[in-house]
């Protein structure tokens, strides 16, 4: 509105009262553009789009020549996918007024809506080389907007780049380009970048972090651990900095550190399943169970329906030899995801452990049923049969396991074991030969099913003359 006593002292609701006034044909007061303008919005914001347009094609017949006005009513052409008729609207603006950016930002919704993508990126990328500061930032943001939609992620990452080398503290290119460098991994890029963004702002931490974060995104922890520590520096709150510090240790395998940061962003933080269970995760790693497991269930209350999180408390106990609790967790994880293969294993190590042998046949069949290529369900089924003696049912697993696994040494060392057991030695031997020619570091896992093999003379001297033609 213009600034006069009168335009000063109308409430919206009189200004409708004139506007209305107005187009009933009676005489009134007149109405100035900006009024309008504030009448058009005051219908917008009330959803009324059909009466806002009618108040746009009033103000336009006052006012023919006003850009503002002509770029007003093809926003609302726009929301009412009148496509079309808003650029026809827009190329009119532009002849009175081409350093309107909302021109530029509309035509390219209105490209974008028609499918027109080529047209929308031209138009953008001319707009871009016609403006400086501000209104060149804003269209180039747009332009990552259309090329992020096109899936043209590399460009999103370039128009980002160039909004920094604009203006190196924009906070929405900081955060944002944080992102698109690790998905489009152009680390080396971004640390060239941000590199030059400290030389002139020391003390902007998004760029402190965005440098860490390139450093870990190519494994580079040490010097990411550097950079994220001289963001804290700056912003001792910045819990995002902490979280990427723990992750950063963890992969050192610097579980201690880990704890300590993550501890931090609980601190800052509302609490999270993930932080909670990478804690865990170190603490499973310090072999310290009970406070692994107290942070597995803390996850677990945020997140009861994750499955994950019961079969790592069972983790836990198993490591511990607390075989039964192990279970109650296991079932608590099977309820959720019955057919995980990995549940279903350690499920039947842990009645294997108990001599429910039965009942462990059953889960690691599941495991191998669900999972046929893993080679750690077969031995823990095959070594199960061992076990209890089922040697006719070991050797037919034994010989499955063979086939799904593309002949994998380890099972004709178990293979062998379960000859010898049903008293087949020569056939046993031909199959050790076999396994020792193809992967000797397996035989420890032979020798581990049945220890006494050792005091076998052919088995001992087979072992011998191998070791013997290796040297």
């Amino acid at each position: 509105m213009i600034s006069d006593p009168y335009h000063d002292r109308e409430s919206i609701d009189e200004l409708l009262k004139h506007y209305n006034n107005l187009r009933n044909g009676g005489s009134g007061i007149f109405l100035e553009e900006e009024a309008f303008e504030k009448i058009i919005d005051y219908y917008d914001e009330q959803e009324e789009i059909s009466k806002a347009l009618e108040a746009a094609e009033t103000a336009i017949e006052y006012f023919p020549f006003s850009a503002p006005l002509l770029i007003r009513k093809a926003d609302l052409l726009l929301a009412t996918r009148k496509y079309r008729e808003a650029l026809e609207l827009l190329e009119r603006a532009e002849l009175f007024d081409a350093r309107d950016i909302n021109l530029y930002i509309l035509k390219t919704d209105a490209y974008l809506a028609m499918d027109k993508h080529e047209q929308a990126v031209e138009l953008l990328e001319k707009a871009v080389a016609s403006f400086e500061g501000e209104e060149k930032i804003e269209l180039l943001f747009e332009l990552a907007d259309v090329y992020d939609d096109y899936e043209e992620f590399d460009k999103v990452f370039d128009c980002l780049k160039v909004i920094l080398e604009e203006d190196a503290t924009n906070e929405e290119a900081l955060y944002k380009i944080c992102f698109w460098t690790d998905f489009t991994g152009r680390n080396e890029e971004s640390i060239k970048l941000h590199r030059a963004i400290i030389e002139e702002h020391p003390f902007s931490e998004l760029a402190w972090f965005n440098l860490a974060a390139a450093y870990q995104g190519l494994k580079l922890y040490e010097k990411s651990i550097d950079a994220y520590q001289y963001a804290l520096a700056i912003d001792e709150k910045f819990d995002y900095a902490y979280r990427n510090i723990g992750d950063a240790y963890l992969r050192l395998r610097k579980y201690k550190e880990a704890i300590e940061a993550l501890e931090k962003v609980l601190e800052l933080s509302k609490p999270e399943e993930v932080i909670y269970e990478a804690i865990g995760h170190c603490y499973d790693h310090l072999k310290n169970y009970a406070q692994a497991r107290f942070h597995y269930r803390k996850a677990s209350h945020l997140n009861p329906d994750d499955s994950k999180l019961y079969y790592k408390i069972a983790c836990t106990y198993y490591n511990e030899g607390q075989y039964g609790s192990a279970i109650k967790q296991l079932e608590s994880a099977l309820k959720i995801h019955r057919l995980q293969a990995e549940y279903n294993l350690l499920m039947g190590e842990c009645k294997l452990q108990m001599n429910e042998i039965k009942e462990a046949v059953q889960f690691l069949s599941t495991a191998v049923r669900v999972r046929p290529k893993n080679i750690s369900g077969w031995e823990a089924l095959i070594r199960c049969l061992y076990t209890a003696e089922f040697y006719t049912e070991a050797k037919q697993q034994a010989q499955a396991a063979l086939g799904h696994t593309n002949n994998k040494a380890v099972f004709l060392y178990y293979l062998s074991a379960i000859l010898f057991a049903m008293n087949k030695s020569k056939e046993a031997l031909l199959y050790l030969e076999k396994a020792l020619s193809t992967t000797p570091k397996h035989l420890r896992k032979f020798i581990q099913l049945n220890p006494s093999i050792l005091q076998n003379p052919h088995v001992v001297d087979l072992i011998a003359q191998y070791k013997k033609g290796r040297r």
